[in-house]
This record gives C-alpha cells, sequence and structure tokens, in this order.
C-alpha cells in the first residue's frame, strides 16, 4: 500500500467486520528513536488461536466473500521491510495488532492521510466510538469520538457540516503536534 494509513484503514474495516463497537488508533512518532509505532486495537469478537498463528498468510481470512486475505500480511510485510517489527494478539474479545517501522528507512511509506482514514472509519459505521491518539515526539494530540458525539447532542455524526468540520479539526491538530510536517 502507497501509505500507511491505508493499513490502518484497512485493520479498523476487519475490525468493523468483527463486530467491534470501540477501535483505538494510536500512532507514535519519535525522531529520536527513529521509529513509528502503530496500534490498532478493538473489542470485537477476536480471532480464534488456532487462527492467530497463520492469520498474516495471506490465503487465511475469515472472510466469505473470497479466500484471500492481503491486509495483515501487508502490514507485516511493509514493517519487515523497513526493519521494524510486527506483533497481533487476540482473545475471545478483542484484537490489538502493533507495528513498529524505522522511520527514516527508504522503504518506509509515508503516514498519508490519516485524517482520511479516520473520516472513512467513521462514515463506515457512524455508531463506532473510535479513539485516535497521535503522539510526535513529546506532543500529542488525543481524538475521542465519544467526546464530539456528547458536544453534539444527538445530531448526526456523518452529516456533511460535521464531517468537513472534523477534518479540519483533525488536520490541524494533527500537522500543529507535528510541526506542520505531512509524513
Amino acid at each position: 500500500m502507497k501509505e500507511l494509513a491505508l493499513h490502518v484503514l484497512d485493520i479498523a474495516e476487519n475490525s468493523i467486520s468483527a463486530d467491534a463497537d470501540n477501535i483505538s488508533i494510536e500512532i507514535n512518532e519519535n525522531t529520536k528513536k527513529n521509529i513509528i509505532t502503530i496500534i490498532i486495537e478493538d473489542d470485537g469478537k477476536g480471532i480464534k488461536k488456532d487462527k492467530l498463528k497463520s492469520i498474516t498468510d495471506p490465503f487465511v481470512t475469515s472472510r466469505k466473500t473470497r479466500p484471500v486475505g492481503l491486509g495483515l500480511s501487508l502490514f507485516k510485510a511493509a514493517a519487515k521491510r523497513c526493519e521494524g517489527s510486527f506483533n497481533i494478539e487476540s482473545s475471545n474479545k478483542g484484537t490489538k495488532v502493533k507495528a513498529v517501522f524505522k522511520r527514516d528507512h527508504i522503504d518506509r511509506a509515508p503516514l498519508g492521510n490519516i485524517t482520511q482514514t479516520l473520516i472513512s472509519i467513521l462514515l463506515w459505521d457512524k455508531n463506532i466510538e473510535l479513539k485516535y491518539i497521535h503522539t510526535y515526539n513529546n506532543k500529542q494530540f488525543i481524538f475521542d469520538i465519544k467526546d464530539i458525539k456528547r458536544q453534539l447532542e444527538g445530531v448526526n455524526i456523518t452529516d456533511s457540516k460535521i464531517i468537513n468540520w472534523l477534518k479540519d479539526y483533525l488536520n490541524e491538530n494533527i500537522s500543529e503536534i507535528r510541526g506542520g510536517e505531512f509524513n
């Protein structure tokens, strides 16, 4: 995939398909340690233990629509290609995917449009409780849709005016902690 944000979107879509009510996405960029860590965690139905060992095999999938599942295998390959690591944990309730990338590795894809990824998740399922934490060195931005929904007092989160405001809000805050840097 051309952007790390697309990997995040793919994993989040898996979470929604696994009946998750809550998805947490955390991106930690540490320029001093030269790493980017991405963690996606959900409270969905989880992955059975017998499948967990082979879940990053592209020919292992829980989907009924096609016999292959490339998302996790591509995410793992992207991390490994950049001298990073990949780990997946799951139980009967919930899954946690963690990928670490060497930040300045020549093969590391850019972070990409994480704002559009977050908006896509919200539009995919307006009932999903999405939490996003982005840390850039010692600066942090936390976005919790529960807080936004409380302030909206029943206004539909997918209303175009709300979506446009969310895009601006996310872009502004992510750009601020990253010092204007977008990749």
